[in-house]
């Protein structure tokens, strides 16, 4: 059998994390999203795999030939919606196929579930259907597909998930698969719902510590490189190779630690917390329930809770993030009410007695006076003063 991902977006939803990378690439639980469909595909013996890229190919073609991971790479120019991402698959398909979306998160229970339907979607419950494709099922066939409608009774939804064959793209005329299942059915073809096992999406990028949270009770325990001896842990740990965690150190899992960070001494981290690679924690530092991609610097006496914090960011000491619920109005979103402590681009730099509270700050965004409170949206480029 032969999967299809669709890897070509912008994620605009996901912005700012997504202006420099694919939403496909976005790590969480120190791992590109990308990554835990293509384990769950070859968990299920899936090795014809055909990855469809677009907005900001280069860096997943990179990531995929550094990983040496078995797929084949297919162009789509300009990004026309998911059935014009895959009719670019087309010419490399033979019969039944996958098709799947390479910024969810799929496990290969649910990839086992489907394989062997044709003409199937998979499903599940959500408690916001309206952010996804609402599935009406009956008598267990799909009636109906409403793509993200503005009410709806039902909370059953799409994730994006179909097994199909190419008797498919009679229908896949237009610039979406949704439409095209939904051709299929007014059309006499039996289409079966599909219970998923386990299935994350992160539509905006507060969400992304939920997911964060989900998979980081997955990981396998591992601690490497210098820990100091009056360092305490506890619980699903796992810390990369070359990392130094200082003397009286305090960390409960589940956290995952990447290579070659610097923590401590006096530092808690506390659990559904992952650090990406080559982090620097200052002294007296405290970090919880948070999201910390790679090459970050978090200075000294810092407080970091329910924070996504984008690469190479540089926090000064005594920064902290504020939890608390807001309404935010986001460019072609509307209002949306959020509860969370920050999210961070790429390269964000605090003064040092920096407050953010319940703020998204943009990539390569300078808050250059201390003792300054951020709330709301920060633009790109920004400067704070």
């Amino acid at each position: 059998m032969q999967a299809v991902i669709l890897a070509a977006g912008e994620g605009t939803r996901l912005r700012p994390l997504t202006l420099s990378r694919p939403k496909a690439l976005v790590p969480v639980a120190n791992t590109p999203i990308l990554k835990y469909v293509i384990d769950a595909l070859l968990a299920n013996g899936i090795r014809e795999i055909i990855v469809v890229v677009g907005y900001r190919k280069e860096h997943v073609i990179r990531y995929l030939n550094d990983h040496d991971l078995p797929v084949r790479v297919v162009y789509q120019e300009n990004q026309l919606g998911t059935a014009h991402a895959l009719r670019c698959a087309e010419p490399y398909l033979q019969d039944r196929f996958l098709l799947l979306a390479g910024d969810n998160y799929i496990d290969a229970a649910s990839i086992a579930q489907i394989k062997n339907e044709r003409n199937a979607i998979l499903v599940t419950d959500h408690p916001s259907p309206t952010d996804f494709g609402v599935v009406i099922a009956r008598d267990g066939l799909v009636r109906e597909i409403r793509e993200k409608p503005t009410t709806t009774d039902g909370k059953i939804v799409s994730t994006g998930i179909y097994s199909l064959d190419r008797s498919f793209f009679r229908y896949a005329v237009g610039p979406e698969v949704p439409d095209a299942l939904q051709a299929m059915i007014l059309d006499g073809v039996r289409v079966t719902p599909v219970r998923a096992v386990d299935w994350l999406d992160a539509v905006n990028p507060w969400d992304l510590l939920e997911m964060n949270s989900r998979l980081l009770a997955r990981i396998e325990t591992q601690r490497a490189g210098t820990i100091s001896r009056s360092s305490k842990l506890y619980g699903l740990i796992r810390i990369g190779k070359g990392c130094e965690i200082g003397p009286n150190t305090y960390i409960h899992g589940p956290v995952m630690i990447g290579e070659g960070c610097r923590i401590g001494p006096n530092c808690v981290i506390l659990p559904n917390t992952s650090i990406g690679a080559r982090v620097t924690i200052e002294p007296l530092s405290y970090v919880a329930h948070s999201l910390v991609m790679d090459d970050v610097v978090i200075g000294s006496h810092s407080r970091v809770i329910d924070a996504v914090i984008g690469e190479g960011c540089r926090l000064a000491d005594h920064t902290a993030t504020w939890t608390s619920e807001a309404i935010f109005e986001r460019e072609k979103e509307g209002f949306q009410k959020a509860s969370f402590g920050a999210v961070l681009g790429d390269r964000v730099r605090s003064a040092p007695y920096t407050i953010l509270k319940n703020c998204i700050v943009g990539n390569n965004a300078s808050i250059q006076s201390g003792n300054t409170t951020v709330t709301g949206i920060i633009p790109d480029d920004a400067v704070v003063i």
